[in-house]
């Protein structure tokens, strides 16, 4: 897989879209739309971003901080897109970041909520794998990674924090739910889903860092990365996990 460096701030797609609808109409239908019908307006969304600007703080007021709508994280990075009196507002008013996130062990997401928000996604990957050992134990910190035996005691609120930073900030498209997801549309064949995400191209893994793709271009569940050297049982030991199961619709 080639390595991917543009650092542009959305997946954009299709032609122009001709402003039919006004900015306000564009913005309610967007936050009021379906799972499906969002990602059919998402395009717009994205082209008509310098209208929308002016609207999306007044908008967050009205959103839940403690779910996971990605609609939410993609007006916000639409809002920090440019560095001016908009977005400088939002750092003073936001500067833990917007979405609300708890930790059963202590630990501070707001650098990794910071890194999402900013599209910073290798950053924001090896934090998450920082945090991970930290939810696993002084001895995980000590030799740098995490034994799956050590996976289910990590508290299920660290796990759901995790997760809904890397799917409010990604258009939902990364995020161990996302995984979860597609490994069950594979009805679990491990071996599909490796080349369904980019960690597997004509059977060799993909090299760490450089091939894999930093960016909203990459598969659907790309990130954050696991350490598949080891075997999938860590893997499966983290989406077995029931804090981040229970984030899945059955």
């Amino acid at each position: 897989m080639a390595a991917r460096q543009d650092r542009t701030p959305f997946m954009l797609s299709g032609p122009p879209v001709t402003a039919t609808v006004s900015a306000d109409q564009l913005l309610e239908r967007f936050l009021g739309a379906s799972a499906r019908q969002r990602r059919s307006l998402l395009t717009q969304v994205l082209q008509r971003g310098a209208e929308l600007r002016p609207l999306i703080a007044d908008q967050l007021d009205r959103l839940d901080a403690t779910a996971d709508d990605w609609a939410a994280g993609t007006l916000i990075q639409l809002l920090l897109a440019e560095d001016d009196a908009l977005s400088q507002g939002f750092r003073q008013r936001f500067g833990d970041g917007w979405l609300a996130v708890n930790s059963a062990s202590g630990i501070d997401y707001c650098p990794l909520q910071w890194a999402l928000i900013e599209q910073r996604y290798e950053d924001a990957d090896r934090l998450t794998s920082e945090h991970l050992r930290q939810l696993a134990g002084a001895d995980a910190c000590t030799r740098g990674y995490v034994y799956y035996s050590e996976v289910p005691p990590i508290a299920a609120v660290d796990l759901d924090s995790i997760d809904r930073l890397w799917v409010v900030y990604s258009q939902g498209r990364f995020g161990f739910s996302v995984q979860i997801r597609l490994l069950r549309s594979l009805a679990g064949r491990w071996e599909q889903l490796w080349p369904r995400i980019g960690w597997k191209q004509g059977g060799v893994w993909t090299r760490y860092p450089a091939a894999f793709t930093w960016s909203l271009e990459a598969p659907e569940g790309h990130l954050p990365l696991v350490n598949q050297l080891r075997g999938v049982r860590l893997m499966d030991a983290l989406l077995s996990h029931p804090g981040l199961q229970q984030r899945v619709a059955p």
